[in-house]
């Protein structure tokens, strides 16, 4: 457990003044504290030597910064590398870092031109739907807002990163404090500055959360939908029960994503069960009126479940349906499927099992 000290990862420029006013600290010291912190990425407070001997040794008797390095990694043949990251509680969660070339052709193609990284928000996830190996973990609990940063603080290609998605383990609008928390210091002028356009945060449509991330956010969100019919999500995804499909889409009509922000829908492909032509049609309606794209998933198989994926041809099918009725569609390239880091197959079940014994 990693609880003997309080941590200043996440912390935002009131929190850092309260710290530095509790310890009798100067006041402009919050804010060296926090490019420390954000623009300088330090491992420890003794690497703060812009503050006195004096306060830093100060500071460490009750803070520490909270940067804890990844524990293990797994590099796949397309370049992927995943991540075993603790986290405060004693467990761990698994970050995906995708790097991408553009393709030849494209301004600026050269390795190194795109770097997302998928990180976690929870250990194990409630949703439980059918195709997810994360559902079948079980829920296991919140990360802190300093266990999200740190996926990214103490991520060895971290100055590489062009994007970031909340798209791991957990459901963000089940942690939906944390979550904005960590995106605020991502996208803060004090933080990290980033624009919150290199963020998507994803959700299975979560009622009161979703509307107040679209509320206090200015990232994009990408809504798992993988069936536009109701009964058939509700047996792939028994969210749907709490907010369904439809409401989460009479949610998104009320926000503008004409112009910067995006929203988008994430779409498993299942052989035979959501990838025909009548699903493409009810897609159709269901998002008309609604500036939005469909991202089309291949499915990754997992143990005890009896789903068959859609192959290529089918996939392309349904892509070219929906884009020829304004729907503009892509098929995601699949990554890292080898070691088990491809969408919906990451599950730190086996390494809570292990750590336990």
């Amino acid at each position: 457990m990693y609880d003997e000290k309080k941590v200043l990862l996440g912390m935002q420029p009131g929190e850092l003044q309260q710290v530095v006013t509790e310890l009798g600290m100067p006041k402009f010291t919050a804010a060296q504290i926090a490019k420390w912190l954000y623009q300088q990425h330090v491992g420890s407070i003794a690497d703060m030597t812009n503050l006195s001997k004096a306060n830093r040794e100060k500071l460490a008797e009750q803070y520490e910064v909270g940067s804890m390095a990844p524990i293990d990694c797994q590099r796949s043949v397309d370049g992927t590398i995943k991540y075993l990251f603790p986290t405060r509680s004693g467990k761990f969660v698994e970050t995906v870092y995708i790097p991408e070339r553009r393709r030849v052709g494209e301004q600026g193609s050269g390795i190194g031109d795109r770097a997302t990284l998928c990180v976690s928000c929870q250990v194990g996830c409630k949703m439980n739907c059918l195709f997810c190996q994360t559902g079948k973990q079980g829920f296991e609990g919140s990360l802190t807002a300093a266990d999200i940063l740190n996926q990214i603080y103490a991520l060895p290609e971290r100055d590489t990163l062009t994007n970031i998605v909340f798209m791991g383990q957990g459901e963000p609008m089940d942690n939906l404090d944390a979550i904005l928390q960590a995106t605020q210091v991502l996208t803060a002028d004090w933080g990290y500055a980033w624009s919150p356009r290199r963020i998507t945060v994803s959700s299975v449509g979560v009622k009161n959360k979703l509307k107040r991330f679209l509320d206090e956010s200015e990232c994009h969100v990408a809504i798992s939908m993988h069936s536009p019919l109701p009964e058939q999500r509700q047996m792939l995804m028994p969210a749907e029960k709490q907010m369904s499909i439809t409401e989460v889409i009479d949610l998104l009509k009320q926000y503008d994503f004409s112009h910067q922000r995006r929203c988008s829908f994430e779409y498993i492909c299942f052989a035979g069960l959501n990838d025909t032509t009548m699903h493409a049609r009810e897609i159709v309606k269901l998002v008309r009126g609604l500036d939005c794209r469909v991202n089309l998933i291949r499915f990754h198989e997992i143990p005890g479940v009896d789903l068959p994926g859609a192959d290529e041809k089918r996939m392309e099918a349904l892509r070219d349906y929906l884009t020829a009725h304004g729907v503009f569609t892509t098929i995601r390239a699949s990554r890292g499927q080898d070691i088990f880091a491809a969408c919906g197959l990451l599950s730190t079940a086996k390494k809570l099992s292990n750590s336990k014994s």
